[in-house]
């Protein structure tokens, strides 16, 4: 029975013209490819399996770059928008007159800023990569802060001296698996190594690429190769199969250029370079580890955990090679994952179901979870002795294995399953009551009994975990960093690079020892509460401070309200003395907030949600003879399924209801650290600000506190893997209070299935009466900023989550064309310059005290100090980019922020940008602690999050998520990019924090 193969799907690259400058003078530069730039890593040259080109690649230009400079601090023309004279006046009340007053404007052709063009010509699809512009370059280093030495787990790699090949590998017939390319390859060297190699041991990506230290004798030949397939066992005839292997030269890899660039002297990364030594470096552990991504997993380093329903979690390591200013460097960090327990599968299916499958018939929901969790999985079959052919299940029969019947000749003569494994190979069926599992293509599928099969070792699992198994993973996977540390140093003595064969041929020596480097710990800003608390400002020591004895700054009154129980395990009485409770708490800590509901707690059952909240909302109408509720309180059950967000897209999208929601296990033990941090959530969702960076309401903040400045954070969240009509969700949010910068209007908008570029940034349509019109989040969260300060943002901050180092260019060419768009299209020469800053969470570089004995130079957990930032030596080469830890550790290892500042036409310093994010993170609404991430990108990260929830009842119609061409300011036009778009926000919610 063959195995059906999967071939692995392969990325299109769409090219752009693209015609793009800085809004000040910037050098034109030529137009280079991704290959040669922040693009995911190339071949030299891809070849075809029907031309045989022998062509090596033009050698990279060296081109200079020039970091950005200046950019006008405001618009000098005539403008219908003239800020406010004086730098720093907080406007509390909104202007008569916004943004949104002017004519809708559009542009078909470039963006006027003077002599600067800011254009960009989209074909079909998006914008890839492009070398038009450049990232900035660091300004210097940082000075400001206490310095000190961590240590971080990288390890020096010494760059070879060799010349590296690369040659083009066709295999035919073609093989979609990496593993049996790998295999065929292997054979390959094993038999000409000595001979037509010339003593050369090549790496493989096991695709199409092979790599070489020095060059092959041939420039093209042709190798007949044959395997025989494990899989017959060990007696009685084995297949053998025979692959044609033409291998042929493509290029010559530039050391120089890495060296040069390395050195600072070069802009341009040579990815082939580095991706070279990548591949030479991962050759050795793919043949010991079961290979991930950049991890590699084994259960033989250590012993894996049961996470239950027929997991268990495999320990591993990651493995990056990267460019640093101390020269190549191997990033070496700790990494589990979950795996398919390899079990019989009928035990499998007793811990999938929780319960005796063996003398129990299986519903009809127990057969769509069995098919679900088993659907895709390798089997082997153990019933023919030592043959173990593996399979993979492509589905669940739907009648029992005695039911089964099929066709054994031409003449449709039939023959039960149970008769033909037992004639055919002496097994007797013992559980017949079960479906067997189907394996094959639809066209031809076969059935294989449960009994007969055992999961195959060694596969990840890639959907969704549940509570439990995330918990069970975090155990195995929550370090402290002393630990952590150990366990790197201890996986690079075992992965023994000094004697790994691939290292020695290429000339690639790894340091064993953890990469010292310079820090400094920036300090904590001081926080600004109101005058009428007994604290009136704060200074939070290590990451931390609490409300006692201060009051909120801004604290917004709360006059009528009302709470929902949903849970039947709180009593009435229990609910009302928690809400007693938290409507203290709320005055204590600075709001004016009614200590009764508009109407008695109104007791629900969660399936009865929205019948419940129109309910509670009319009853209080009436109640307050026509006043709008301004407060909702729900008591949900601790597992409350869907509810939670079903209460939050009717309360969001449909009624415009502010709600706050506590589970029954807070409402039974009311703990004051929980209701001062609720009260906290509360009073930003109405419009308040609990706190506010004393040196904002000063005006001492560079680059922010001089003229009106807008701080905008965006993120875009995928949905989780095997969701393949799920759309993406966009959220933007943007700082709408200056100087303060403190509160966050946000907007969501859904876009097609795991895009990355945020869609709706910027867009126009036509309206059949006033013709082309302006749109999208950037645009209406401008007029936002407007109406709230009465100002026009003459600096823009743009902090974009969730890109990955392949994705910058693009994502950057993209978005920051939209904001130049957006600005042009409120105003003619509207166009305030624009830093922009990816900030990373997904890397793997961890930051270690040097003495983890002194307690002085480590917080409570062990981690580094709050505050602890780094921009040199395992940092970039000549990039504007730093890792800032900038919260208090809880458990576990602390992973610092990597701000990556790829567009700064404000000219900021390194300390400027260093001690402004830093101070941001202190200014989370949500809590009293400095946060891991600058709060603008957090907010949007929540928002993205939230909006999930306004998809969830289309997906479960029709099985497919709706997905947005618009976001909430404002209805959507749907079917525009083939998407659904969301629900709209109402007005009164989009205006405030209502993610939080």
């Amino acid at each position: 029975m063959p195995i059906r193969q999967m071939k692995e799907s392969s990325e299109q690259h769409l090219v752009i013209k693209t015609h793009m400058q800085n809004s000040i003078n910037q050098p034109q530069k030529h137009h280079k490819t991704a290959q040669n730039g922040k693009g995911p890593p190339q071949p030299l040259q891809e070849s075809s399996n029907t031309k045989t080109q022998n062509q090596t690649s033009p050698p990279a230009k060296n081109r200079g770059r020039r970091r950005g400079r200046g950019g006008r601090k405001s618009d000098q023309g005539d403008v219908c928008m003239r800020p406010c004279s004086r730098p720093c006046t907080v406007v509390h009340k909104p202007v008569v007159n916004p943004i949104g007053d002017l004519q809708s404007t559009t542009s078909t052709g470039p963006i006027e800023t003077g002599k600067n063009v800011c254009e960009m010509e989209m074909g079909p699809g998006f914008p890839t990569s492009s070398k038009s512009l450049s990232f900035a370059r660091r300004p210097g280093f940082g000075q400001v802060g206490s310095k000190c030495i961590v240590k971080a787990n990288h390890f020096f790699a010494e760059l070879p001296d060799k010349d590296l090949n690369q040659y083009d590998v066709t295999i035919t017939p073609e093989v979609a698996s990496r593993n049996m390319n790998r295999a065929i390859m292997a054979e390959l060297v094993r038999l000409y190594k000595e001979s037509d190699l010339g003593m050369r041991l090549p790496a493989y990506d096991g695709r199409k690429s092979l790599y070489t230290a020095g060059k092959l004798p041939f420039a093209w030949k042709e190798f007949a190769i044959k395997l025989v397939d494990a899989e017959d066992g060990i007696s009685g005839p084995k297949r053998e199969r025979e692959y044609r292997v033409v291998i042929k030269f493509v290029a010559r890899a530039n050391m120089y250029h890495l060296g040069q660039f390395l050195a600072g002297k070069h802009a341009d990364a040579p990815q082939e370079a580095l991706q070279i030594l990548d591949i030479v470096l991962r050759e050795l552990s793919t043949k010991r580890y079961c290979p991930v991504g950049r991890s590699f997993f084994s259960p033989d380093i250590r012993a894996p955990q049961r996470l239950g329903d027929g997991l268990e979690s495999w320990c591993g390591f990651y493995q990056s090679i990267r460019p640093t200013q101390m020269g190549l460097s191997l990033n070496i960090d700790m990494a589990s994952a979950a795996f398919i327990e390899p079990l019989p599968v009928i035990e499998f299916v007793a811990q999938l179901l929780g319960k005796d499958v063996l003398s129990r018939p299986l519903s009809d929901s127990d057969r769509v979870k069995i098919k679900k969790g088993l659907r895709g999985v390798k089997v082997e079959v153990t019933h023919r002795g030592s043959v173990r052919r593996k399979y993979r299940v492509s589905g669940l029969t739907s009648q029992p294995t005695r039911e089964l019947v099929f066709p054994v000749d031409d003449n449709s003569t039939m023959k039960s399953v149970v008769e033909y494994f037992q004639e055919m190979y002496g097994f007797t069926i013992q559980h017949a009551h079960l479906p067997c599992l189907q394996v094959g293509n639809q066209k031809k599928a076969n059935y294989l009994p449960m009994e007969a099969c055992k999961i195959v070792e060694g596969q990840r699992y890639t959907k969704r975990l549940n509570e439990r198994q995330i918990t069970a993973l975090l155990k195995v996977t929550c370090q402290r960093p002393r630990d952590r540390e150990n366990d790197i140093l201890q996986t690079v003595q075992n992965n023994a690079y000094d004697q790994d064969p691939y290292a020695k041929e290429f000339g690639i020596k790894i340091s064993e020892k953890l990469a010292s480097v310079e820090a400094r710990i920036l300090p904590a800003p001081w926080l600004k509460y109101h005058e009428t608390g007994k604290e009136k400002d704060c200074l939070p020591q290590v990451g931390q401070w609490n409300m006692m004895n201060k009051k909120m700054i801004n604290g917004m009154t709360v006059s009528r309200w009302a709470c929902i129980n949903f849970s039947r395990s709180v009593q009435e009485s229990v609910a009302r003395g928690f809400c007693n409770e938290l409507a203290q708490m709320c005055q204590v800590s600075g709001m004016e907030f009614n200590s009764e509901p508009v109407i008695p707690i109104y007791n629900a059952r969660p399936e009865h949600v929205e019948k419940a909240l129109k309910h509670v909302i009319h009853a209080s109408t009436n109640r307050t003879k026509g006043k709008e509720l301004e407060l909702l309180l729900a008591i949900l059950p601790d597992n409350n399924g869907s509810l939670y967000g079903d209460l939050k897209r009717i309360c969001e999208t449909d009624l415009g209801l502010i709600s706050q929601c506590c589970l029954s296990k807070h409402v039974f033990k009311i703990s004051k650290q929980y209701l001062a941090n609720v009260s906290l959530k509360i009073n930003v969702k109405m419009g308040g600000r609990n706190t506010v960076l004393l040196d904002a309401i000063s005006c001492r903040i560079p680059l922010v506190s001089d003229i009106p400045t807008i701080i905008f954070g965006a993120d875009v969240t995928h949905p989780e893997n095997g969701e393949d009509s799920s759309p993406s969700i966009a959220a933007v949010v943007a700082s709408q209070d200056w100087p303060e910068v403190t509160k966050y209007a946000g907007l969501v908008c859904a876009q097609a299935h795991r895009q990355e570029l945020i869609q709706d940034l910027y867009k126009t349509w036509q309206d059949p009466v006033r013709g082309t019109v302006s749109g999208g989040m950037i645009r209406d969260l401008l007029i936002s900023f407007r109406k709230a300060t009465g100002q026009k943002p003459l600096r823009i901050i743009f902090y974009r989550d969730g890109v990955s180092e392949g994705q910058f260019y693009q994502v950057l060419l993209y978005e920051l064309d939209a904001i130049r768009k957006a600005c042009a299209s409120l105003e003619p020469n509207y166009q305030p310059p624009v830093t922009f800053i990816v900030v990373q969470k997904r890397h793997h570089t961890r930051l270690f005290a040097n003495n983890h004995r002194d307690r002085t130079s480590t917080d409570k957990s062990g981690n580094i100090l709050p505050g602890t930032v780094v921009d040199s030596k395992i940092c970039h080469p000549t990039e504007f980019d730093f890792y800032l830890c900038s919260h208090a550790g809880i458990q576990g290892t602390s992973r610092p922020a990597h701000y990556h500042v790829l567009w700064d036409e404000n000219n900021f310093t390194a300390d400027g940008i260093q001690s402004l994010t830093n101070n941001l993170c202190y200014t989370y609404a949500r809590c009293t602690r400095s946060v891991s991430v600058v709060p603008p990108a957090y907010y949007a990260h929540l928002a993205a999050f939230r909006a999930r929830f306004y998809t969830e009842p289309v997906m479960q119609e029709n099985g497919s998520a709706g997905s947005g061409a618009g976001h909430g300011a404002k209805g959507t036009r749907a079917g525009e990019s083939g998407v659904r778009p969301l629900p709209a926000l109402k007005e009164n919610v989009k205006r405030v924090m209502f993610y939080c």
